[in-house]
């Protein structure tokens, strides 16, 4: 069934929906078994990066009819070579409603982020995302461009789209570095106490 999905900038009303949509996308019963923290990290993850390391104006939500069913953000990452920084943008979460899944919400919303990252004359995006998935937008190995994770490897997960053309020519050599925000063993503790406050878990 065809939906009409407006996608448009977060607001500050936003935030809170926001995160209980982003909660929700990632609340699977085999979390934990799959070694999860128990409960979602991500809603914490959004809360966080609107404070530090996300691009607000890539923070964007889908919405029908009214009602908020998605939600995408940005943040700054880093290549670093032996000589030289260049900055990048990550994305994620990318965050759908559950029964709103399966209809192109999530491909509206990468859609208008790589296009709205473009006119916003950002260079290049890297991220970790689902090989299975997101080539179909234009996202191919890091390898191609000589990149390496912090830890100096490579596979299908870690992937990358120029929005410059060459502009990931002189990052051959150098690794990936984003936001510790992401990083689950570092933020455990901080996501309890955010659900304590704010989820009641």
């Amino acid at each position: 069934m065809l939906m009409n999905i407006l996608i448009r900038n977060e607001l500050k009303q936003d935030h809170r929906k926001v995160e209980e949509i982003t909660r929700a996308a990632f609340s699977y019963p085999d979390r934990i078994e799959r070694g999860g923290i128990g409960c979602p990290y991500e809603h914490w993850m959004v809360h966080e990066l609107r404070k530090r390391d996300g691009i607000l104006e890539l923070s964007l939500v889908a919405q029908i009819d009214h009602a908020l069913v998605g939600h995408i953000i940005c943040s700054k990452a880093e290549v670093r070579t032996s000589n030289a920084i260049i900055p990048v943008l990550n994305f994620g979460p990318l965050s759908v409603l559950p029964e709103y899944q399966q209809i192109g919400v999530g491909k509206a919303l990468v859609k208008n982020m790589i296009c709205k990252a473009a006119e916003s004359g950002f260079g290049a995006i890297l991220f970790f995302g689902r090989p299975e998935y997101y080539p179909q937008f234009g996202f191919q190995e890091a390898s191609k461009w000589g990149i390496t994770d912090s830890d100096g490897y490579n596979y299908p997960a870690f992937m990358g789209m120029e929005l410059i053309p060459g502009y990931l020519s002189s990052a051959k050599g150098g690794k990936y570095y984003e936001s510790d925000i992401y990083d689950d063993d570092l933020n455990r503790n901080k996501v309890k106490k955010f659900d304590d406050l704010y989820f009641f878990i």
